[in-house]
């Protein structure tokens, strides 16, 4: 394929954040893996005012960690163009969290979902604290048979990196993964660590960071998954 694939990096870039330098080195190597070019283009919260117009280049969205955002609303309207549009999108840490978010404002309903680091008195924090911190660890996840996370590793136990003292909130699961939005992983305890969107080209969001893969040299499965469907959007 000769077409080279522009990949919007949606979030605040900070180079003293490790997931931000993991990025552009897990591009490479996905698309190396594929055989592909790809472009990964920052993309600044702040800068989108339109998201229809602001992102009507690219092939695919990826929101990525480090969050509070500096305009949160605007991560939100690239997460909902990518879902309404069918443009393959990867959520990763706070792209995950956000994307949660999105979906239960604009499909639930659920005017009063937000993220309690940045809004502590939100009347349903559907991001809140962790119990146990996952900042700089390493933890076994237990994927869904069949989720696309299943298919991009292709097993069902997986070790992968967290930096996040944030997650999805178990007093709103039920709401939450009630309908086309499923769980796609859990940890050893039962929490959601993943979940993806039945129904789309590829719309997925991950707690944890695969893009960290990319600095050990190793290929992230699902970030070449996802570049795969962006291609098809050529």
């Amino acid at each position: 394929m000769s077409t080279r694939l522009r990949i919007a990096l949606v979030g605040d870039y900070n180079p003293a954040v490790i997931a931000h330098q993991a990025i552009p080195v897990a591009l490479e190597l996905a698309s190396t893996d594929l055989g592909v070019q790809v472009a990964g283009e920052w993309v600044a919260t702040a800068g989108i005012t339109n998201a229809a117009n602001d992102l009507a280049q690219y092939h695919g969205i990826w929101c990525v960690p480090a969050s509070p955002y500096a305009n949160m609303q605007g991560a939100l309207d690239a997460i909902q163009l990518a879902r309404e549009q069918q443009i393959p999108f990867l959520g990763t840490c706070a792209g995950f969290q956000h994307a949660l978010i999105e979906y239960a404002r604009n499909v639930l309903g659920m005017k009063g979902a937000d993220h309690a680091e940045s809004n502590p008195g939100a009347p349903q924090p559907l991001i809140s604290r962790l119990l146990c911190s996952l900042v700089e660890v390493e933890s076994e996840v237990s994927l869904v048979p069949d989720s696309i996370l299943h298919k991009s590793y292709r097993m069902l136990e997986i070790m992968e990196g967290y930096h996040c003292t944030y997650g999805p909130s178990k007093e709103w699961e039920p709401q939450l993964f009630n309908g086309k939005l499923r769980v796609a992983a859990r940890d050893r305890a039962g929490e959601v660590r993943a979940g993806e969107l039945q129904g789309h080209r590829f719309f997925l969001g991950t707690l944890f960071q695969p893009e960290r893969r990319a600095l050990k040299g190793d290929v992230p499965p699902v970030v070449r998954e996802f570049l795969r469907a962006a291609a098809q959007q050529t």
